[in-house]
């Protein structure tokens, strides 16, 4: 945990900072937003800022937007009234710690920020087996390929790997491929210079300095650029980089994990991923088990995150009934340890009785998963009106053009998985990039796109 202090370090935040590194905190402090924003470009990462309620808040967000640095705030501060409080998080303050601070309330939140690592939680064989794998190779400095679907816990393994590596002490930095445009993502993986391109005011490091020292994890590198590729590679194989716009190489000493829900054998084959990076990163590859392959820890998982929703919404923690673990079990989960996450914060706030039954597990749409699982007879009724539909579907497509029935697909497919690119991707069997770009041409038609949704306002919303 890294934890930048923002503020004048009086006596009692000088209390909440001892606090901090008592509970395993590295802490680094500056006075004024302006220099916290620059620390964070100069590659001095952290996982929370701490910040004094009366520096700018809403100013020193938007300054990191602006680099693309995104980090949590918490706000604090002496004698602050409900006022402030109220000020801070409208400026974007996740939380408000009042000072003095309690022990407790800075370890609550401090495991709030560090639950974003998630534990590796696990019983079945199968993937038991492909831990015993990670344990074996997680202290050497090959490269790693972590493959499997998406949901199935990629980064969670990835994170596993460092925690248990020689280089656990040091950062540990992630970088989605997918969700950053080709043209800011080299900047974002090797920094730039000052000058380097238009809004390039100052210098930037990028994370591979970021993350020098520790392990930095490529997250869906199938859908890199080829020539980033190309840049990786050399990189990976002479450990320097090259700044966007400058002119000296730097080294770096980091370990890469690379993860992809995508058959990179294949995309080498179609041309779109360079066979000698595939080589230089599948040194070992760990594929994880879709959640229907390792039916063990369907139980283990749901109840790990029944208690963690619980304490997280402050109500009892209500032990799953036997009709709810048959139905778990029975379902096929498509999205996988994901999909089963949410399913379980939705049915802790649902839940109503002593147990957690059947009824309160639902879908992301609202459906009751007993619907889809042969749980009760209403499956029957489920039957006949799918088949009613897909003949209603089919109809409907005879007069349309192919390019007409794709964006129907691709439009339904997305508001399907509540706006979730990736997800439409894989169940499309297309890249997200190429999905980017259909979206974009809609979008430009004037249609309105699905955004993402999150967690449980999507269920609900869709429940309700």
């Amino acid at each position: 945990m890294r934890l930048l202090v923002v503020g004048r370090l009086s006596g009692q935040l000088a209390s909440a900072v001892k606090m901090a590194m008592a509970h395993g905190a590295k802490v680094s402090h500056v006075e004024r937003g302006d220099q916290a924003t620059e620390q964070l470009r100069r590659g001095q990462g952290a996982d929370l800022l701490m910040v004094d309620y009366r520096v700018d808040i809403a100013a020193l967000i938007a300054a990191n937007e602006a680099e693309r640095i995104h980090v949590p705030v918490v706000a604090c501060g002496v004698d602050a009234d409900a006022r402030d409080a109220a000020n801070a998080i409208r400026a974007g303050a996740k939380e408000f710690i009042p000072l003095p601070p309690e022990a407790d309330l800075i370890a609550a939140v401090l495991a709030a920020v560090a639950d974003d690592e998630r534990p590796l939680v696990s019983a079945d064989p199968s993937m038991q087996a492909v831990i015993k794998l990670a344990d074996q190779v997680a202290r050497s400095e090959a490269s790693i390929l972590i493959t499997g679907e998406s949901g199935v816990g990629k980064e969670v393994m990835a994170r596993y790997l460092h925690t248990h590596s020689r280089r656990a002490d040091r950062p540990f930095i992630s970088v989605n491929c997918a969700a950053i445009p080709d043209n800011l993502l080299e900047s974002e993986l090797f920094g730039h210079e000052k000058g380097a391109f238009t809004g390039a005011v100052a210098r930037r490091i990028g994370k591979f300095e970021e993350a020098d020292g520790g392990t930095l994890l490529l997250d869906e590198i199938s859908e890199m650029d080829a020539r980033l590729q190309a840049k990786l590679l050399r990189a990976l194989q002479e450990r320097v980089i090259d700044r966007v716009g400058g002119t000296r190489p730097v080294k770096v000493d980091i370990r890469v994990i690379a993860t992809s829900n995508r058959d990179l054998a294949r995309a080498v084959s179609e041309g779109t991923f360079r066979e000698d990076l595939l080589y230089r990163l599948n040194v070992v590859n760990l594929r994880l088990p879709s959640l229907r392959e390792r039916p063990g820890d369907i139980a283990v998982l749901a109840d790990h995150f029944i208690r963690k929703y619980a304490e997280a919404n402050g109500v009892p923690v209500r032990p799953l009934s036997s009709p709810a673990r048959e139905a778990l079990a029975r379902h096929r989960w498509p999205g996988n340890v994901r999909e089963l996450e949410n399913a379980m914060h939705r049915a802790v706030l649902l839940a109503t009785g002593v147990e957690i039954d059947v009824e309160a597990i639902r879908l992301p749409d609202g459906q009751p998963l007993w619907g889809l699982t042969g749980a009760t007879p209403a499956v029957v009724g489920v039957v006949g009106h799918a088949a009613q539909a897909a003949e209603t579907v089919t109809r409907a497509f005879v007069g349309q053009t192919v390019a007409e029935m794709e964006k129907a697909l691709i439009l339904d497919t997305l508001k399907h998985c509540l706006g979730n690119r990736t997800h439409a991707a894989n169940i499309l069997g297309i890249s997200i990039r190429t999905l980017r770009n259909k979206l974009n041409e809609y979008a430009q038609e004037g249609l309105d796109i699905p955004a993402p949704q999150s967690g449980i306002a999507g269920g609900l919303a869709a429940a309700g």
